[in-house]
């Protein structure tokens, strides 16, 4: 069983800690144990209780309202709240509790709702990223469990590689040829998943090749594939040097390739988008790039066009 402070409490749910204690003196919403030194904490049951009448709460229902109500009564409306309102803030709730209660049914019904109505390309840049920041940051602070995460990534690569699967059942229908990897040491492999997924439906042939790629590794791919574009990402390794004699020795070994890359590092250390090399601060930029993309080695965006 996980053990939570109040801290944990109010950044999984959003209700301060000193409404918390309002809550719990004036309406004994949730009773918290107390360790030997008298701090308060709390168990998996609290969190999801609170999670639940957080999000009723933030929907207009009273909290005096909310503690009249059954466990069950609760559960029912909180079903038809998320299934109802289509807010990314009421959405972006439910799906952070049904990663907590690791509930992937609730999960899959969400997700679902959004990419009948606005595709997957969009449920995932709209829904599903704010989601894996808000609950990759929670789990760095130690608020989720790693099992939590580990759901969450699992449930999301699924629904990436369905998606990746329907494009895959059509021909590219133009010549650009994007390789996509990561190097040693990075584990975004979601996000990587996703530009692919990008690519394929834009209509360009994608080499997928995943993570823990060498220099060697790509340039023996290189001579199979010769790509139009190398695609990275680079958030967690060379973060105190390397980045800028990585990126060199690229693009001396990928001379015909123009270099992608998106991340973290690239950034925070400067550096900036020039021939042959494109610098995306967001995943906003890159599908930008890619609208931009033509049939043509002549038709490439240039780095100010991709911003």
């Amino acid at each position: 069983m996980a053990i939570y402070t109040i801290k944990d409490i109010e950044k999984l749910t959003g209700i301060k800690a000193h409404t918390l204690r309002v809550w719990e003196q004036r309406y004994g919403v949730i009773k918290p144990n107390r360790t030997a030194t008298n701090i308060r904490y709390y168990s998996d049951e609290d969190l999801r209780k609170v999670m639940n009448i957080a999000l009723l709460n933030r929907n207009g229902i009273k909290i005096s309202k909310i503690v009249g109500m059954t466990t069950a009564e609760i559960q029912e409306n909180v079903a038809t709240y998320t299934t109802m309102n289509t807010e990314l803030a009421v959405q972006l709730d439910a799906l952070s509790l049904s990663v907590v209660e690791m509930d992937e049914y609730k999960f899959n019904k969400i997700i679902q709702v959004h990419i009948d109505q606005n595709g997957f390309g969009e449920t995932m840049l709209k829904v599903l990223f704010p989601l894996i920041e808000k609950l990759n940051l929670l789990w760095l602070t130690g608020s989720i469990t790693p099992a939590q995460e580990v759901f969450m990534s699992n449930l999301v690569k699924q629904k990436i590689l369905t998606a990746i699967d329907k494009e895959s059942s059509t021909l590219p229908k133009i010549g650009k040829k994007f390789l996509l990897f990561l190097p040693r040491g990075e584990r975004q492999d979601l996000t990587l998943l996703y530009l692919h997924f990008l690519i394929k439906s834009k209509g360009f042939h994608s080499i997928y090749l995943g993570g823990e790629l060498s220099i060697a590794d790509l340039t023996d791919a290189n001579r199979f594939s010769k790509p139009d574009f190398l695609l990275t990402i680079v958030t967690e390794s060379m973060a105190n040097s390397g980045l800028p004699s990585y990126i060199r020795t690229l693009r001396e070994n990928f001379s015909n390739s123009h270099l992608l890359m998106t991340g973290y590092q690239p950034i925070a250390q400067g550096i900036e988008s020039e021939k042959m090399l494109t610098i995306f601060k967001n995943l906003q930029e890159a599908v930008s790039f890619l609208d931009l993309v033509g049939p043509t080695t002549d038709s490439e965006p240039s780095p100010s066009k991709s911003r």
